[in-house]
């Protein structure tokens, strides 16, 4: 698509967004940058949501923090600026329920201990469960079991983290997510559950949210913000009102920022919580449309994907959709659930997202499982794989499951490594060793890569279907969603005289794209 052949400037208002970690492309973010500048990518993004190696982080690939100052190992104030000279907006995170062990604030309390001022920034497991349970042989208080399994783990154990204080003890510190102990060394990482009842920590959000906009960040993802809220006798997720309480209080300090929120939340659709996010005027992340998508091409059936996409336009929910990501395809987001004893169905039955599973597995992907406070695993959680080998390394198959996403409703989030048909990286799960699994999509690309991957048909493809999704007037009208037999995917955007048409036969997997520019109808 030429440059004179664009209708309009779709950039900022509901564009695309590239989504990559800042040495995914090359050795830092000016590669990436530099790639941006190549004429093939030319008007192609708006946004850039760049993962939290940005800052300064010890675990987890980025996300558990240590401060929010630029990685200058990584970043530079040239960077930005030269991020702001394309017209690409920012999107960032902040880690709302926790901090690395490695944090100014933690390190105080590990050189201080119960003089530290920082006493009451985390959460002291047995502080917090005192008079609820009684010990074990370890000095670790058990909660009752009424209180115990109502805890939502992300990991197998109890959450928490031993750490040593300056009298020689080892105190219990609630640690929902990753940790990494060396028990020879007597070393350890791990990302510690902040306490949200300590004004320190709102503290932290005031400064921490606008050191985020000086960046130049527009969009805020609110990573594990349901985990935030804890009380004795509830669950550790999504508890209310505590939950809510939190969520506004961030969205009042985002506010005085110029900082639009995105919570980050995973949970099943019959759970949901989607809805009530999005009806408290929140954007919420379709998690959805990743096992949709794939259900869609294998099973050759419209039916779930239109019913959501229908869902979306009929309660006006604000989203931003993806295909892959740096995490996993969530498959535990479209299970039906069971709700103050009704049943709420699912946009995939448990058969349905049983076979997504499984031919992603069969296609060489990893699992993650959730677990009990027992260390039972309770439930699948998400498979991990590119998303170019979750449909077989199929360059058909990728265009097409790209130009569905492109005109879906809301702004469409592009992993980097889906754009240049990344594969599986076993090599890379296997090095990070267990738990590494994440990797398997996390795969650095150079320049010379991306130059050579250029050439390749269905990347161009590719690319000129983003830069029309986000250059096109349409994009800012109505959608209309046409029902067919299941095998066609109808979809029309239209504002004023401007439209964009979209036709896919599930069958063939031939698609065909119309739209309006400023002399003809140009078809693609």
């Amino acid at each position: 698509m030429k440059e004179n052949e664009q209708t309009s400037n779709n950039k900022n208002a509901n564009g695309v967004m590239l989504n990559a970690y800042p040495d995914s492309i090359g050795c830092n973010l000016s590669d990436t940058i530099t790639m941006l500048q190549l004429p093939e990518f030319k008007d192609v993004f708006s946004l850039f949501y760049v993962l939290p190696t940005f800052f300064n982080s010890d675990l987890d690939r980025g996300f558990s923090i240590i401060d929010y100052n630029i990685n200058k190992d990584l970043v530079s104030e040239k960077d930005l600026n030269a991020l702001e000279e394309l017209n690409i907006q920012l999107k960032f995170d902040i880690v709302l329920n926790h901090l690395s062990v490695g944090s100014p604030q933690f390190k105080d309390l590990l050189k201080h201990g119960k003089n530290s001022k920082y006493k009451d920034f985390f959460i002291n497991w047995n502080s917090f469960w005192e008079g609820n349970g009684n010990k074990n042989e370890d000095g670790v208080i058990i909660p009752h079991e009424d209180f115990l399994k109502k805890l939502f783990m992300r990991k197998s154990g109890l959450p928490i983290l031993k750490v040593k204080f300056p009298d020689g003890t080892e105190q219990p510190y609630w640690n929902t997510f990753y940790q990494k102990v060396d028990t020879e060394k007597g070393t350890y990482l791990g990302q510690m559950d902040v306490n949200a009842k300590s004004d320190l920590v709102w503290e932290f959000y005031e400064d921490t949210l606008k050191k985020l906009s000086d960046y130049g960040c527009k969009i805020l993802r609110l990573d594990a913000f349901a985990y935030l809220h804890k009380a004795v006798g509830q669950s550790n997720f999504f508890n209310e009102p505590g939950t809510w309480d939190y969520l506004n209080r961030i969205k009042r300090i985002a506010d005085k920022n110029g900082l639009e929120l995105l919570p980050e939340i995973h949970a099943e659709y019959g759970a949901n919580l989607h809805h009530k996010v999005a009806k408290n005027g929140f954007k919420i992340y379709d998690f959805f449309l990743p096992g949709l998508v794939i259900h869609t091409l294998e099973s050759k059936s419209s039916l779930a994907l239109l019913k959501w996409a229908k869902e979306i336009v009929d309660k006006g929910y604000k989203v931003v959709n993806m295909l892959g990501c740096h995490d996993g395809i969530p498959v535990l987001d479209l299970k039906g659930k069971e709700v103050n004893g009704i049943y709420n169905k699912g946009l995939l039955t448990d058969d349905q997202i049983e076979a997504i599973m499984n031919v992603v597995l069969d296609r060489g992907g990893k699992v993650k499982n959730l677990y009990g406070s027992d260390g039972k695993k309770i439930s699948y959680y998400q498979v991990n794989a590119t998303f170019f080998s979750a449909l077989g390394e199929d360059s058909k198959k990728m265009v097409v499951a790209r130009v569905i996403q492109l005109f879906m409703p809301g702004i469409p989030q592009i992993w980097y490594l889906d754009i240049f048909e990344g594969k599986n990286d076993y090599k890379a799960v296997e090095a990070a060793g267990e738990g590494g699994h994440k990797e398997i999509n996390r795969s650095t690309i150079t320049l010379d890569d991306i130059r050579a991957k250029l050439k390749n048909d269905a990347v161009a493809a590719q690319l000129n279907l983003i830069r029309l999704r986000n250059t096109h007037v349409a994009f800012n009208g109505q959608i209309k969603i046409k029902d067919h037999v299941p095998s066609v995917i109808d979809i029309t955007w239209t504002n004023n005289s401007h439209y964009a048409k979209l036709f896919v036969n599930l069958e063939s997997l031939e698609y065909t794209v119309k739209y309006s520019s400023k002399s003809s109808e140009i078809t693609l």
